[in-house]
């Protein structure tokens, strides 16, 4: 296999502390661009209303990688899913991507919410999204994946439940 080295460009400041499943949404972070990189780098991109954000699960460890089929979430009433067709850290490259909304800009700060990384990990790469760039044609996913997500994964991350409560 091809090898790549990359280095991450930012980092994630404050917002979530720790890896959750789900109750994502309405919290705050910062993109903090690393100081190698001249402030023009980001000329532009408080014209943007959400970025492309490729990540690293820095906290996940390589013995984490699962390469067989498996059900999501470990819930037997979907189906066996190959480890591409899974979103998280027991993938090869533990790598994410997601697509947080831009709030402000601040020198090296790029403030944003509904961000599902946690503070401490190193962003690979930061880009403006363009709808045009986004899925082409027709969009299908199978009924288990809103299954999983809805309408938990972007809820109010202040609403999740205390421990052992149920939802």
């Amino acid at each position: 296999m091809t090898t790549y080295e990359v280095s991450a460009v930012a980092t994630v400041v404050g917002g979530h502390k720790h890896v959750l499943d789900d109750y994502q949404g309405g919290v705050q972070s910062i993109i903090r661009l690393h100081g190698s990189f001249p402030l023009e780098t980001l000329q532009g991109i408080e014209d943007f209303s959400h970025l492309e954000v490729i990540w690293r699960f820095h906290l996940a460890h390589p013995e984490d990688v699962v390469l067989h089929a498996r059900s999501p979430r470990g819930n037997p009433q979907w189906p066996a899913t190959g480890t591409f067709v899974h979103r998280n850290h027991r993938r090869p490259n533990q790598l994410a991507i997601s697509k947080p909304r831009l709030l402000d800009v601040d020198g090296r700060d790029l403030l944003v919410t509904d961000l599902d990384a946690v503070d401490g990990t190193p962003l690979i790469d930061v880009m403006p999204y363009f709808e045009q760039m986004g899925p082409r044609g027709p969009f299908r996913q199978p009924a288990w994946t809103g299954e999983m997500l809805d309408p938990y994964y972007w809820a109010d991350a202040s609403k999740r439940p205390v421990e052992g409560e149920v939802r």
